[in-house]
């Protein structure tokens, strides 16, 4: 939910201020700016929450904390990718990828009631792949918008 509020907060403020500013709607750039700025708001959690994200991948995955800081890092490359203007596309096509390889993930937290944050099995379980399976869909469509 946080990183939904994150993006559509930053899309609706640059939105505004490129019309206050520029006086048109810019909303190709919001769009990549405010996907950008919840990258890398998504990206502190594979840092501050690490072992609790690591409790997220199956038991088949080695080096799980390190898989864990790749992420993110892929984090952190595609929010900046998709605010210089000629690798946007390419970066767009990647990150979509990248939403698709981590459903798995949240389908497994979800089942194993995985709280990332408190590293524990206290997290809403199956039914919240009612609402992250459907997110997971609007942040793919939302790249194929504004990036792609």
């Amino acid at each position: 939910m946080k990183p939904l509020l994150v993006l559509l907060i930053v899309f609706g403020i640059t939105a505004t201020a490129s019309k206050i500013f520029y006086h048109s709607w810019n909303l190709e750039f919001a769009g990549n700016f405010a996907m950008s700025i919840m990258l890398l708001f998504t990206a502190m959690a594979h840092f501050a929450f690490s072992k609790g994200m690591a409790m997220m991948l199956p038991s088949f995955v080695p080096f799980k904390e390190q898989t864990v800081y790749v992420t993110g890092f892929i984090e952190i490359l595609t929010g900046i990718g998709l605010l210089i203007k000629p690798y946007r596309h390419l970066t767009g096509i990647l990150l979509i990828i990248f939403f698709i390889l981590i459903l798995p993930a949240n389908i497994y937290a979800a089942i194993h009631k995985i709280n990332y944050e408190k590293s524990s099995y206290s997290g809403k379980g199956i039914n919240y792949l009612w609402f992250r399976i459907p997110l997971q869909i609007f942040f793919i469509e939302w790249v194929l918008y504004f990036a792609i």
